[in-house]
């Protein structure tokens, strides 16, 4: 299923799983009804792919893949290479410049994070195209729901950033005594002034991980 070995074992129980099964089923049935799906069938589990659990220090939480033509590609706020940076994204890399001082990268794939072991995780991993939110409640969540409480019961010291209502809802599943959780308002441009700039989050990340004893995040794109 997913093409990590550690993941797949830490997660072999919930594939097993009837929610799993169904979701899968309707994966399988928008194929056959000839419904477009993003991200590609290959990429669904790219962000776990990309960032090994062994190595994994950092988790993004998203909601939808972007439903756009060749925008999604299995990585939480990212978009492939030939795609415009989205709203959201060029708001996360203004933070980026005032809080740590990178310069405005020029495209928004961000699997140089991902390398690095940055969880970039969308709750819904999937959508069908032009249609946002036509995958919640399939199953998707309660799947990554389940992600969340492996990484928070088999790590210690990760660093979950939480933007936005939704996000902020899956911190139940996250033992803060092991692990740090920065909160604030979602980097879309409808509620970005209610606290996202300067939340700081990027700095206060690479301090606590260095403080652990892990190195920090080199959050510059290009």
């Amino acid at each position: 299923m997913i093409n990590s070995n550690y993941w797949q074992f830490l997660l072999q129980e919930e594939f097993k799983k009837p929610y799993f099964r169904s979701l899968m089923l309707f994966l399988e049935s928008e194929k056959k009804n000839l419904h477009k799906v993003f991200p590609p069938e290959s990429d669904i589990f790219k962000s776990f792919e990309l960032c090994g659990f062994e190595n994994l220090k950092v988790v993004i939480i998203g909601q939808d893949p972007y439903h756009g033509l060749g925008q999604a590609h299995g990585l939480a706020f990212s978009v492939n290479y030939n795609c415009p940076i989205p709203p959201s994204l060029r708001n996360i890399y203004k933070e980026l410049i005032n809080d740590v001082g990178i310069t405005m990268p020029s495209h928004g794939n961000l699997d140089k994070w991902a390398n690095q072991g940055v969880l970039l995780l969308n709750s819904t991993l999937t959508v069908r195209a032009n249609e946002a939110g036509s995958h919640q409640k399939k199953g998707w969540e309660e799947f990554t729901d389940n992600v969340i409480k492996t990484i928070s019961e088999h790590k210690k010291n990760v660093v979950f950033i939480l933007w936005g209502k939704f996000a902020k809802s899956k911190s139940v599943f996250i033992d803060r005594h092991r692990h740090l959780v920065l909160e604030s308002a979602h980097p879309s441009p409808l509620s970005v002034h209610q606290g996202f700039f300067g939340n700081q989050h990027f700095s206060k990340c690479n301090s606590y991980l260095v403080d652990k004893g892990f190195t920090a995040i080199d959050w510059q794109i290009d």
